[in-house]
C-alpha cells in the first residue's frame, strides 16, 4: 500500500482564496482527542464556516466553527463535532496576528489541514477580503489561462 505524502493537505478551505487576498500564512499545530485525529485522516472535516479567535486575556489561538465529523468506531470516547480547538503557536506570531486582526478589513482564516511528522498542522492566513470586481476580475483572469492552454494544446 503506497503511503501518503507528509505535507499534502488532508483538508483545504476551497473558498479561502475565493473570498479573501491572503497577505500572509502561519502553521501552527492543534490540540486533538484521538478520535478527531481518526476523523481528520478519513477526511471527514469541514473548514469552509471555521475562523480564527484570538483570547486577549490568556493570549491563545482558538479554531472556531470548523466541523470534525464523530469518528463511527470511537463509541463512547467520541468527540463533539463543533467545539472550539486550541490552536500551539509562538508568542511573537500571536502578538503579529493580534496586530493584523485590529487593522480594518483583516481577519484570521484557516486555509488546510496536513499532517507533519504524524502531527496535525493547520496553515492559517492573515486575509482582507476580496469585494466582487475582485472575485470577477479572478474569473476573467482563469478564464483567459484556460484558453490559451486550450489554444497551446491544439496547435501542437
Amino acid at each position: 500500500m503506497a503511503k501518503k505524502e507528509e505535507n499534502t493537505p488532508v483538508i483545504q478551505n476551497r473558498k479561502a482564496h475565493h473570498l479573501y487576498f491572503v497577505e500572509e500564512t502561519f502553521e501552527v499545530g492543534i490540540m486533538l482527542i484521538g478520535s478527531e485525529v481518526k476523523s481528520i485522516r478519513d477526511g471527514k472535516c469541514s473548514l469552509n464556516e471555521a475562523w480564527v479567535d484570538i483570547d486577549d486575556k490568556k493570549n491563545e489561538l482558538w479554531l472556531v466553527g470548523a466541523h470534525i465529523d464523530e469518528y463511527l468506531f470511537a463509541n463512547r470516547f467520541n468527540h463533539f463535532p463543533a467545539r472550539r480547538r486550541k490552536l500551539l503557536a509562538h508568542i511573537h506570531e500571536i502578538a503579529k496576528m493580534r496586530k493584523a486582526k485590529e487593522l480594518k478589513g483583516y481577519t484570521l482564516v484557516p486555509l488546510k489541514i496536513y499532517f507533519k511528522n504524524r502531527r496535525a498542522k493547520l496553515e492559517m492566513g492573515i486575509c482582507r477580503g476580496k469585494d466582487q470586481r475582485d472575485k470577477r476580475q479572478d474569473i476573467i483572469n482563469r478564464d483567459a489561462k484556460l484558453e490559451m492552454a486550450r489554444a497551446a494544446k491544439a496547435h501542437r
